[in-house]
């Protein structure tokens, strides 16, 4: 036991290994599998070729950005004392990795797709093993990088900087290491914000383009070989739904853990891991959660037609978070100490702690991990009922479709808006739980244990798409109807699975935003952020202006680039003789190269209001204004988020109800009807809420938070007080003597 005290943090990064390793397994098998006839094959070349194409040109622009931003951070690094120029190396790591991550999820998607298709032909319970175990193929990857990348800098960066000079865990060098780290991070975060707005951007381009000529003007299927925006819609889902969310959930991975060990380094912990285990906790937390998240991915199985592919997903969710619940109780038991034990930043008196201080224990910070995993649990079950398919929310837009397109879209609106009620009452309760449990490193660990089960919440992500384009692929090959019914059985799923992920991101981006917010507080030197004062009151208005001005330049740059494929779409059905026949070939490349060349110009003014509107705020008012900001921008994103991405998703399986058929007042109404055609207005507005600016909230304002950490020691307030980081080098025995004391009390 010992030794394995002593080894603990060399550790962390094999069980991200384990992540790696599992997934090389599951990526080999789904390569073996039957990719079909060459038609099929054809098609399916077309899409990756088309996906390798957007993220050439995105890493391009993306690659000027790193440079650029690395040299700025590596000359930033030199003028305080809390942080260095090897920030840019971690930041560079993180976007590289970020960026990876996206990719090897996407190449896979790109190889299951086709895959799923031609299982398919045979039974929905083998359509079904394939198209899941490509999106675990995500997941565990972007967990494990996340965990490796993470878990390895931080030993080299423990190691430099508070270990060999033999500092204390609490005190400058810790700070230094953490603030390095915190590169990482933000690479992370800069290059999901782009990779989500650019996907998101050119997938809701080449998806309305193609309903609105497709579907409504010339009266075509969806995914109709005959249409050219077909391929580009996709590609879209790929570029998006899969390399975008793997960078956007990497992100979010790792700020979560980030958070939490910035908070942990301010408590005071007498264990027997050199005072660290409250720093370590994420990060085996995390490590636990992806080792369970394959045991829960193995129970995702079904094995008639008639089961329920939403269940087999449920239960794989639900096992991996009662393991990954139960093994944490144990881990926490063994890490922390058995004396309470509070934050450094609470201001120490003659006889004790000042009134309202947390004093907290190892079974308090089991209680806040336990609510986060509650929260997370609720978030996605609200997200479910407010977005599936037979729900109330999703079967009032569709009986408001029988009186229109305006009726549609006003149901849809309303859903969207009333959807943001449970969460935010779902979400408060917990902070206020994690809080009462462990003060602020409980609403940070909260989300660390939200996150545990990354790596099966990806996968039951990133299984949307994959089934989205394995049906799209049987369209255009004209396979037997008995193949589109089991890949649209997944789809529907598919589509629900999409909006409880973006509702679980969202709400983790909401508790990790608030831990990143406290770090930033203690980092930066104030106390408090008092609203009553003109200028701080002011910086919480433009904050909470800036996910509507983010969410206005998203929603416009889909509209111009749909414009685009519109036009285009029109004009090839014009002039290019004998598509409607099948006899002339659609030119799929123009609609694909519309769609990338829209997405890579579009994508910069959005990621940069992230990147410069806290340095500009910081900077000009100071750190007390630019807390103000994060509060507003954090508030208004999450139900911005929230309200878009649900009201995105219940038009969308509004739309996929008439395809099935319903009754509305006793009418049997389906495709083509006029009731359908109000649903694929809904659904077209609803496209760039749920795939573009709505999932992007989250990383919004993660990534105002972390720029916002980054350049706290540049902005650090001298006050009347003790800063954190000098309480941080008064000696142990004071603090532990203030604990003892506080104990007795």
């Amino acid at each position: 036991m010992d030794l394995l005290n002593t080894y603990l943090i060399y550790l962390i990064p094999v069980f991200g290994l384990i992540g790696i390793v599992f997934m090389g397994v599951k990526a080999a098998w789904v390569t073996k599998q039957d990719a079909g006839d060459g038609e099929m094959t054809k098609l399916s070349g077309y899409i990756a070729d088309g996906a390798m194409a957007f993220l050439r040109a995105e890493w391009k622009i993306l690659g000027y950005f790193v440079v650029v931003a690395g040299l700025l951070l590596a000359y930033s690094g030199t003028t305080v004392k809390t942080s260095s120029p090897v920030i840019a190396i971690s930041f560079i790591v993180g976007a590289f990795l970020s960026a990876f991550a996206g990719y090897l999820g996407m190449r896979i998607a790109t190889k299951a797709n086709v895959r799923t298709t031609q299982a398919a032909r045979t039974s929905l319970a083998q359509a079904l093993k394939v198209s899941f175990t490509g999106g675990t193929v995500m997941g565990l990857g972007v967990a494990g990088l996340a965990i490796i990348g993470l878990g390895s800098l931080f030993i080299v960066f423990y190691t430099m900087y508070v270990r060999s000079q033999g500092l204390n865990v609490n005190g400058e060098g810790m700070a230094k290491a953490l603030d390095v780290l915190a590169g990482f991070s933000l690479g992370a975060e800069s290059i999901a914000l782009f990779a989500r707005v650019g996907g998101g951007i050119y997938t809701k381009a080449a998806d309305v383009g193609a309903d609105l000529v497709g579907k409504v003007e010339a009266g075509i299927p969806e995914d109709d070989v005959r249409n050219p925006a077909t391929i580009a819609d996709n590609v879209g889902d790929n570029v998006g739904d899969v390399a975008g969310m793997g960078a956007d959930l990497f992100g979010s991975y790792v700020a979560t853990m980030l958070a939490t060990m910035v908070l942990g380094r301010e408590i005071v912990s007498n264990d027997n891991f050199g005072g660290i285990a409250p720093v370590l906790l994420p990060m085996v937390i995390a490590g636990l959660g992806l080792v369970f998240s394959i045991v829960g991915a193995a129970f995702v199985r079904i094995k008639k037609e008639t089961d329920s592919v939403q269940n087999a997903l449920n239960i794989g969710n639900w096992m991996s978070i009662i393991l990954t619940a139960i093994a944490t109780y144990f881990v926490v038991q063994w890490l922390l100490p058995a004396d309470s034990f509070h934050m450094i930043r609470d201001e120490v008196t003659g006889g004790g702690l000042k009134d309202g201080s947390i004093v907290f224990t190892k079974n308090g910070v089991f209680g806040a991990i336990a609510v986060g995993l509650v929260v997370g649990t609720l978030m996605s079950m609200i997200t479910e009922y407010y977005t599936a398919m037979g729900k109330r929310p999703v079967l009032s837009i569709i009986r408001q479709s029988s009186t229109g397109h305006a009726t549609n879209i006003i149901g849809g609106l309303s859903v969207g808006m009333e959807s943001t009620v449970a969460p935010i009452l779902v979400l408060a309760s917990g902070i206020y739980g994690s809080y009462h449990f462990a003060g602020l490193y409980g609403v940070s660990i909260a989300a660390a244990g939200m996150m545990a089960t990354t790596a099966m919440q990806l996968s039951i992500d990133a299984f949307g798409p994959i089934a989205d384009n394995a049906g799209g692929i049987a369209e255009m090959s004209r396979l037997p109807e008995e193949v589109r019914h089991r890949t649209d059985n997944l789809d529907a799923v598919g589509n629900t699975t999409a909006a409880t992920g973006k509702g679980f991101a969202i709400a983790s981006a909401a508790l990790t935003s608030l831990a990143l917010f406290a770090a930033f507080v203690g980092v930066a030197g104030i106390e408090h952020i008092d609203i009553y004062k003109a200028d701080v009151l002011a910086g919480l208005f433009v904050g909470g202006m800036i996910p509507f001005i983010f969410s206005s330049l998203c929603i416009s740059a889909v509209g111009r680039a749909a414009m685009a494929m519109v036009e285009e779409v029109r004009r090839q059905f014009r002039e290019i003789p004998g598509i409607m026949e099948y006899t002339g070939k659609p030119e799929y490349e123009k609609c694909v190269a519309i769609s990338t060349k829209a997405s890579i110009r579009e994508m910069v003014a959005p990621g940069l209001i992230a990147l410069i509107t806290p340095i500009i705020i910081g900077f000009a008012f100071g750190p007390e204004v630019l807390g103000g900001l994060l509060a507003g921008v954090t508030v208004s994103g999450v139900l911005m988020g929230i309200f878009q991405s649900n009201a995105g998703g219940a038009w969308d399986n509004a739309k996929k109800s008439f395809e099935k058929g319903v009754m509305i007042n006793g009418e049997m109404f389906y495709k083509k009807s006029e009731p359908h055609k109000a649903s694929v207005t809904g659904d077209t507005v609803g496209d760039p809420f749920k795939d573009t600016s709505g999932p992007s909230m989250n990383i919004l304002i993660k990534l105002m938070s972390i720029v916002s950490l980054v350049i706290a020691p540049h902005l650090h307030k001298d006050v009347k007080t003790v800063a954190p980081v000098q309480k941080a080098m008064q000696p142990r025995s004071m603090i532990t003597h203030v604990i003892k004391v506080d104990k007795r009390a």
